[in-house]
């Protein structure tokens, strides 16, 4: 069996669909559903079992084995950056972690956890190490001192750790996240209702709209994650990005070009860069790919125009 926390969540619905398609149904979901809204990530798949997070936990805390485990890929967490309940955001995803790598270490099963770039903060430096790791947020906070918190243990660890560190992924079925949601889901919603993207004008030395992040499609997040459990040998701290910085204009352009070839037209408009995020805001991500690629992984990862599209078709169709 292979456990999948946040399974009903964005990535982690990807991941059970990922496993879907290499015939593997054996899989236990862990989440919250306090908001139901999430089952339809999950309507569409096949899985064996599903539990609540709290009673996940208290299951670990009873040592209670599961029987043969191949993996767990752990992305639940509280994913608000703009959530400021310091408790409740180091309950939810430093502490959680932390009992759920200790259940796994004890067994030698797989672990593969989300990460995050917003570590890095407003550094222009985004590689593994911890001179350019300042984050600006809990969020952030919270996932960087779980990454810190291995660290000290590497050594001490003879079974298979895996950390990601996502950086902007965006694709299918992040419908729920709301305001969270990816900007290629909110501009293709734009467009829909009022045939006009909105960007935030200048910020950081940045031209109206030309903040620049490192776009991920969420497939290829989900490659590699299943690259990483495909190779056993593989352990350590790693980027998931695509290693290269695309506009926010770059992906207005790629969800009104999808429009319009479809007989809509579409535009975008600047407003003004909040208050609230100034000083707390990335303006540039680009991840450094040295270390994954090192470890063996060749795949390439789609642009922003080719991701933006798949990504629209998928949302045309559902």
């Amino acid at each position: 069996m292979i456990i999948v926390t946040g399974g009903a969540g964005f990535i982690g619905s990807n991941i059970v669909q990922g496993l879907n398609a290499r015939g593997i149904n054996n899989i236990l979901v862990v989440d919250d559903l306090g908001d139901g809204h999430k089952c339809a990530n999950l309507a569409d798949a096949d899985i064996y079992d599903y539990l609540d997070k709290d009673d996940f936990l208290a299951r670990l805390s009873g040592q209670d084995g599961f029987g043969a485990i191949e993996g767990v890929f752990h992305e639940g967490a509280c994913s608000s950056t703009t959530e400021w309940d310091g408790r409740f955001v180091m309950k939810v995803n430093f502490e959680y972690s932390k009992a759920l790598l200790e259940w796994c270490v004890k067994r030698r099963t797989p672990f593969f956890y989300a990460s995050s770039a917003s570590v890095y903060g407003a550094g222009q430096i985004f590689r593994e190490e911890r001179e350019f790791e300042q984050p600006l947020n809990m969020y952030a906070y919270s996932k960087f001192l779980f990454d810190c918190h291995l660290r000290a243990r590497w050594n001490a660890i003879d079974s298979q750790v895996a950390g990601l560190r996502y950086f902007n992924v965006y694709g299918p079925r992040e419908q729920h996240k709301g305001s969270m949601a990816s900007v290629a889901y909110h501009f293709s919603h734009q467009l829909r209702e009022s045939g006009r993207v909105r960007l935030f004008e200048g910020s950081d030395g940045y031209g109206p709209g030309e903040q620049r992040r490192d776009f991920i499609h969420v497939d290829d997040v989900v490659a590699v994650n299943l690259w990483l459990l495909d190779h056993p040998g593989v352990h350590g701290l790693f980027n998931v990005g695509t290693g290269r910085a695309q506009s926010f204009n770059d992906v207005a352009r790629a969800a009104i070009a999808w429009h319009r070839a479809r007989g809509e037209d579409g535009g975008i408009d600047y407003i003004p860069f909040p208050d609230s995020l100034k000083g707390r805001y990335q303006s540039f991500t680009e991840a450094d790919m040295s270390a994954l690629r090192a470890a063996g992984y060749e795949r390439e990862f789609m642009d922003v125009a080719s991701g933006v599209t798949r990504y629209l078709d998928w949302l045309h169709r559902n």
